[in-house]
């Protein structure tokens, strides 16, 4: 009989005894942590929570009396097949009590769903052993069948893992290759060869491996979301999919929130399609919220209603350490070099007191600097033991970072977002954020990268560097310790992904238009696609329009009905008059497999100036988002005004004014609506003690979060002179949105600041509604600047309008339509509908063998936008508005804000102002830091807060204390 739990038990404490004995002679406890996923753990502990006295606490915490332990989940490991329990007790057996078994709290409740067939989705923090305890089911469930079928497990797929990422190799490693080659080898000490095979396979995996995998097909495959589409429509190898039985979805709450999970989601449906039984679907997700709409996300629809899942919610089970720190209390007179200095020095004694350290910034540009400014000042940092990570870096230099970060032998590594996800740090003990992340849920995940095993303490340090970001990170990292997590917002009826799935199953074959309309709508993200909505789409596939084949537009599909038996058209399988569909085109195939995809191409803009055509430099064309005519950016030392835009080239002045988009802009993530939400209360908070208690009531108050006492001070002080200046009623709360008027007459420009915490999309969308209405009513250029708390807008100074006016009459019905008609003619919409054109197949990328680039995409999308715009209901048009209007600037709570301004519930105020007040110090400039304050910057502000203390005769606060 295989040997129980209790027994293996006995022989890993046995085990552990034999090493600590033979590693007694250099005093040093023989503890393989092995960088694992995740370990099990032993409880030790008595019902009243009091240590087991048997337990040797004192010394190796893996000490234990086997026969004085309760195993919280036998009943877990009495599910595995004896060579799976055996490599995973030997494998996990080792570690702190604080499990209470041999499986970490995820674990233990997915193995037995995933056992039984169960739909789940599993939301744990990085490190718990998410998707180790999804393979773990499943690779049991193979080798018990291959160990009972005389021929082994047929030559088919068993299980999908799709990731978003196609670095998979590390995961896999951990994840599948070593529990693989365990289980394998136990099993033939067992005189059972069971051989389960698995594979990657992305786009970049070359013809002969893809001819090996029709050959000797792995079991289990590793993909992408865009590869999978491509082998639902490969004629051989989607018959290799038939047989799956489990797909396991990797990082949801990546894909959920963006086009990738909208294709994978309808992808699901056709591998539902085609699949001999309906796959149990696994997802894993790092700490993500509304829970059950992502599980809903990924188990799709059946007749309307979500189909059975059960939700595995563990995502508070790690201890974290989170805490914010400011280099002094005084971010505005402080000289920026010292700023800079006490970043540093502060960075350099944490790097020194941990093993590891990880630094996230919030740009590519800002992880360059911090490593290159950490080398020039201390001498501790070199090529061999720091280094750089981002997507504009090689893949080899990369490749070389990531191994130095699985062995330990780099002691930081500075990185913008590229290793939010991926690769095992095992070494890896703290997370430094240098500014805000702007959402809780990416906090938790840069910070989960630290302590990456179950029992460890995450422990993260977050360092402010302006007065904004301040209040953004205190409120973030106490919202994150009370368990709050912002939502993901999952893009609906996206017709470019619709077209691109509907066109794939006309190729596979004839079907009926019905069924290719059930298959879309049982994915989560079409469940209401609309009859109008299919109407509009088939429009577009079958080019019923007049003119679209002139423009190099044809027919992707055709739709028909049945023809009688003795028609031209019939088709045996369907009832006479059956409306069907089925593909156009002789290289339709050809066309989907190389054009297939949601990642949008992108390409870098020559500016050069409007006289003379002089080139200047280059801006990335996502930069162009953020401009409006007459902004004014800097590039290259020097300032020049956006006028417009022709292709790839992008035409400037020159001018003197201040720069009003700074350079890093695009690059920076939105503030979450969800915590701009909070951040609107707390504000509200701040200020009702204030009131009761003055500065130091509220110092008291912000002692409990877990902030320093420099940013205690600096957000004491920043509120104390925001209400002295200009009123309590000066700040934004969560019932009053804030509009803020001032003249400068020697620029002869009157701004207004608009102070509303709700995030830049929500910003984004505001502004172009007001801006619009401003340039109406006083007939002039009006220049927008947007931020995450708020927006600016500028005008001449002899021109007047009441924005707080406006902002009442907004109408939240007419919101959509006005958003349509303040984006035509702008380069956001251009842009758009290029990338929605190539999505929707209308605009090729590749085609017989040419590959077109995004510039020369955007040249195509232009010459057509025009007359797209002029076609009835036009389904890559309506795409187009729909994907700016509601994913990108926010509407839903643009619509919300301008009811609750109608209906009372939200309040504006106007305030008149000679100076920018402290509040709107960030609107006022837009060059919050990214790393270190700009110089310029710095004086700009100094001014500002020099108005604004001579107005309220400020020497310190008001009870003395400075």
């Amino acid at each position: 009989m295989p040997p129980s739990g209790r027994e293996l038990l006995r022989r890993v404490a046995a085990e552990a005894a034999a090493a600590d004995v033979e590693c007694e002679g250099d005093g040093e406890a023989d503890v393989d942590d092995g960088g694992a996923d995740s370990r099990a753990a032993v409880a030790v502990e008595r019902d009243d929570g009091v240590p087991d006295a048997n337990r040797a606490s004192a010394g190796d915490p893996f000490e234990f009396d086997p026969d004085a332990v309760d195993i919280a989940d036998e009943e877990v490991l009495d599910r595995l097949e004896p060579a799976v329990r055996e490599w995973w007790v030997e494998e996990f057996g080792r570690y702190v009590d604080q499990n209470g078994g041999f499986f970490t709290p995820p674990q233990r409740e997915a193995i037995p769903l995933v056992d039984e067939g169960e739909n789940a989705l599993v939301c744990a923090p990085t490190g718990s052993g998410k998707t180790l305890a999804s393979f773990t089911a499943i690779l049991n469930d193979l080798f018990r069948r291959g160990r009972e079928r005389e021929d082994g497990l047929d030559n088919s797929v068993y299980c999908l893992y799709v990731s978003p990422l196609k670095s998979l190799a590390n995961d896999i490693h951990r994840n599948l290759t070593v529990p693989l080659e365990g289980i394998e080898a136990r099993m033939e000490a067992r005189d059972a060869d069971v051989e389960v095979r698995h594979a990657i396979r992305h786009g970049d995996t070359d013809s002969a491996e893809r001819q090996r995998m029709l050959e000797e097909t792995p079991h289990v495959l590793n993909t992408t979301p865009e590869t999978l589409a491509i082998l639902l429509n490969a004629p051989k190898f989607r018959e290799k999919l038939r047989s799956v039985e489990y797909v396991v979805v990797d990082e949801v709450h990546s894909l959920a929130a963006n086009k990738r999970g909208t294709h994978l989601s309808v992808s699901l449906e056709r591998l539902e399609d085609l699949a001999e039984e309906s796959p149990t679907r696994i997802g894993c997700s790092a700490t993500v919220e509304p829970l059950s709409e992502m599980a809903e996300f990924l188990v799709g629809c059946e007749n309307g209603d979500p189909r059975d899942h059960e939700i595995v919610d563990t995502r508070f089970v790690r201890d974290f350490d989170l805490r914010v720190e400011c280099p002094t209390d005084d971010l505005i007179h402080t000289p920026r070099s010292e700023i800079q200095s006490g970043f540093y020095d502060r960075l350099h004694e944490l790097i020194g007191s941990h093993e590891n350290t990880l630094v996230f910034t919030n740009t590519r540009s800002g992880a360059e600097r911090v490593l290159e400014n950490l080398r020039e000042r201390f001498d501790d940092y070199d090529d061999g033991n720091s280094g750089c990570h981002h997507g504009s870096l090689s893949k080899e230099r990369r490749g070389t970072v990531e191994e130095g970060l699985k062995s330990g032998s780099l002691d930081v590594v500075t990185t913008s977002t590229s290793l939010e996800l991926g690769i095992d740090m095992p070494h890896l003990d703290l997370v430094v954020q240098v500014g805000s992340p702007k959402s809780v849920a990416s906090l938790l995940q840069r910070v989960g990268r630290a302590g990456h095993s179950l029992g460890q303490t995450v422990e993260g340090r977050v360092i402010a560097l302006d007065r904004d970001e301040l209040v953004e990170c205190a409120v973030m990292v106490e919202k994150a310790e009370s368990g709050f997590v912002d939502r993901v917002f999952v893009p609906e009826n996206a017709h470019d992904v619709a077209a691109q799935h509907v066109y794939g199953m006309a190729i596979n074959d004839v079907r009926r238009e019905a069924d290719v309309l059930s298959t879309l709508r049982r994915a989560y993200p079409y469940r209401d696609y609309s009859d109008d909505h299919w109407e509009r789409l088939l429009r577009y596939l079958t080019a019923d329009y007049d003119g679209l084949d002139e423009k190099n537009v044809y027919a992707k599909v055709w739709r028909d009905t049945n023809d009688p038996p003795d028609g031209e058209h019939h088709y045996e399988s369907f009832a006479v008059g059956e409306p069907l569909l089925g593909k156009r085109g002789r290289l339709a195939r050809v066309i989907y497999m190389t054009n297939v995809g949601t990642i949008p191409d992108s390409f870098t803009c020559e500016v050069v100036t409007r006289q003379g055509e002089e080139w200047v430099g280059t801006l990335d064309e996502d930069y162009l988002d953020t401009l409006e005519k007459g902004d004014v950016f800097v590039l290259g030392g020097d300032r020049f005004a956006y006028r417009y835009r022709r292709g790839s080239k992008v035409y400037v002045d020159r001018t003197s004014e201040q720069a009003t988009v700074p350079s890093w802009f695009s690059e920076r993530l939105p503030l979450s609506y969800d915590l701009g939400r909070e951040i609107a209360a707390f504000q509200a908070d701040l200020l009702d003690r204030l009131d009761a208690g003055g500065p130091p009531r509220v110092r008291e108050w912000l002692r409990a979060f877990p902030i320093d006492e420099n940013a205690v001070r600096a957000i004491t002080r920043l509120f104390d002179e925001q209400r002295r200046y200009a009123g309590a009623d000066s700040v934004a709360t969560d019932e009053r949105i804030v509009v803020e008027e001032t003249l400068d007459r020697e620029t002869y420009r009157r701004h207004f600041y608009v102070h509303s915490t709700y995030g830049r999309r929500f910003n984004d969308g505001l502004s172009r509604l007001v801006a619009a209405r401003c340039a109406s009513r006083s007939n002039a250029n009006v220049q927008i600047a947007v931020a995450d708390n708020g927006f600016s807008l500028s005008m001449p100074l002899n021109r007047k309008v009441d924005v707080g006016g406006i902002l009442r009459d907004l109408d939240p019905e007419t919101v959509r339509s006005d958003l349509r008609d303040a984006l035509e003619g702008t380069d956001l919409l251009k842009r758009y509908f290029r990338i929605n054109a190539t999505r929707s197949l209308m605009i090729l990328k590749r085609y017989k063998g040419y590959e077109k680039s995004a510039a020369e995409q955007q040249v195509s999308a232009e010459m057509l936008l025009s007359f797209a715009e002029e076609l009835e209901s036009f389904a890559v048009i309506e795409e187009t508005y729909r994907e700016i209007i509601e994913d990108k600037l926010n509407v839903a709570a643009v619509e919300d804000a301008l009811g609750a301004i109608r209906g009372g519930d939200v309040d504006v105020v106007t305030k008149r102002v000679d100076s920018p007040t402290p509040r709107a110090f960030g609107l006022a400039t837009l060059l919050a830091s990214d790393v270190v304050l700009a110089e310029d910057e710095s004086a700009v502000l100094q001014e500002f807060h020099e108005r604004v203390l001579e107005s309220i005769d400020d020497e310190g606060d008001e009870d003395g204390v400075p």
